[in-house]
């Protein structure tokens, strides 16, 4: 059995029993509180235990894990206080992912992984749209295109409108109007810079399965601090990567450890706005996915940021201070405490409000699976560098990185863009070689009528002159009749 993770001491020690770590938590509180810190512990306490972690960086300080802590008395007086005896100081392994590839690995997906629901969730459409995007999907598996990026997808639409006659009568009505409004949200998230998500080489998801040489779990930290500009990219990503680790792992059932722990920051921007299908994708996913041995830990400001359904299959729960200045404030609150199993010691309603930096109640499940008495409890203080660690350090870990060279290289392989184009090449070839061919069968039958026609005007002027000297023929041999005939006539009278 995996020893158990000592996250903080209140009245008693508090622990993670790693065996129920995959049934996912909860890790709020308000901006300031702490939960950088408790993210950051457990963190730590995974990789020790030879599980990998994957955490997005949304501040920018979370690069401190490759670093030891350095010592500072407020921590040395808090690892005192709740007993961690010896309180060890040491980095972990780091691996750096970003989307834009600028801090880190490049993180690519095909737009087939991506699907029609979050790319439609990530280009804000209608449901007409939607239903226009669906259409492409499906009319590019039943012809074999593939779509590798955005380009595959502009040019498959482009196909689409092109052909809309032949498209509608066996998939269904495809406007112009509709194709046009996709592709410009595509333009518009193409300049967003999230076309360099889209492509190849695609993530292996099994990298991120893989243990350090020295049986830790890789913490693979991906650089948010600029995609949090970007919300919808930001969400849709992490929420890609999530229902392909659902599709791609293996059913495992009960196991002494998580196989992966995902930490989703600032887990607000993954519900905010988002249509019931999604919600219920989310739910579906994560109410599965502990079958396949991952845990999924929420961090957000407040409990509320998570829909009911979701915030029920959630087992483990780290509640930082909650302000309560407002009406909404309190009730916000007072939800957050009716989510605890109630300690007789004290008021979870009050406590909330109570609690100091670094303070929280905490309920974890216990060696039965039930939801523990909630605890105050102070969280011990991490053994990796707070805050953001030295570039050289970063630099250093980056160099060593078992991934170097493998995903730093864009590869453009033949895909729907491709074979379009090579199609409507093909298509213009033919078409030109038909109308050259037309035209060439035009000035043949010019050619001909205008040889019918000079035969007819040769024929037309024999037969004039012909006739011509025909009447003069005639009129002459008149002329001649009519004087033998009058010279008889008065030679006669004369005799």
């Amino acid at each position: 059995m995996t020893e158990p993770i000592f996250v903080g001491k209140g009245a008693q020690p508090v622990y993670l029993l790693p065996q129920f770590a995959n049934r996912h938590g909860l890790v709020a509180g308000a901006t300031g509180t702490g939960k950088t810190v408790t993210l950051q512990v457990l963190a730590e306490a995974f990789s020790a235990r030879g599980v990998p972690v994957f955490l997005a960086d949304v501040k920018g300080d979370l690069s401190g894990l490759c670093q030891p802590a350095e010592p500072h008395p407020k921590l040395e007086e808090r690892a005192a206080q709740i007993g961690l005896n010896p309180y060890e100081k040491t980095g972990f392994p780091v691996i750096w992912w970003d989307l834009f590839g600028e801090k880190g690995h490049p993180v690519r997906a095909t737009v087939t992984e991506m699907g029609p629901l979050l790319l439609s969730r990530l280009l804000d459409l209608n449901d007409v749209q939607e239903g226009v995007l669906h259409i492409a999907f499906k009319y590019a598996d039943e012809h074999g295109l593939l779509l590798l990026d955005l380009k595959d997808l502009q040019a498959l639409l482009t196909h689409l409108a092109e052909n809309k006659k032949e498209v509608q009568q066996e998939y269904g009505n495809v406007s112009s109007a509709s194709v046009g409004a996709v592709q410009r949200a595509l333009l518009v998230l193409e300049q967003q810079g999230a076309e360099q998500f889209f492509g190849e080489p695609a993530l292996d998801l099994y990298d991120f399965l893989r243990l350090a040489p020295d049986g830790r779990g890789y913490v693979h930290i991906l650089a948010a601090d600029t995609l949090l500009s970007k919300p919808r990219i930001y969400a849709t990503f992490l929420l890609w990567l999530l229902a392909e680790l659902f599709e791609t792992l293996p059913e495992v059932g009960d196991v002494d450890k998580p196989k992966l722990v995902f930490f989703f920051d600032e887990a607000h921007l993954l519900f905010q706005d988002a249509p019931k299908a999604l919600i219920e994708k989310i739910e579906q996913v994560v109410k599965l996915i502990r079958s396949k041995g991952v845990g999924v830990y929420f961090v957000t400001q407040n409990p509320t940021d998570v829909p009911d359904s979701v915030l029920s299959q959630l087992g483990n729960r780290v509640q930082h201070a909650l302000r309560a200045f407002t009406p909404r404030d309190q009730k916000a609150v007072r939800v957050a405490a009716e989510t605890f199993r109630p300690n007789p010691a004290f008021s979870t309603e009050e406590v909330i409000t109570q609690l100091g930096v670094g303070e929280a109640l905490v309920s974890f499940l216990d060696s039965k699976g039930s939801p523990s008495i909630v605890e105050r409890a102070l969280i011990r203080p991490p053994s990796s560098r707070l805050g953001p660690a030295d570039p050289t350090a970063i630099a250093s870990a980056r160099s060593a990185s078992p991934y170097s060279g493998r995903y730093d290289t864009t590869i453009d392989r033949e895909s729907a863009y491709e074979r379009l184009q090579a199609l409507a090449e093909r298509a213009a070839a033919e078409q030109e070689a038909a109308a050259k061919a037309e035209a060439e069968a035009k000035q043949r039958e010019a050619a001909e009528k205008e040889k019918h026609r000079a035969s007819k005007r040769k024929d037309s002027f024999l037969e004039a002159t012909t006739k011509s000297v025909l009447r003069s023929a005639g009129s002459q041999l008149g002329r001649t009749l009519m004087r033998g005939i009058l010279g008889s006539l008065m030679g006669g009278k004369r005799r």
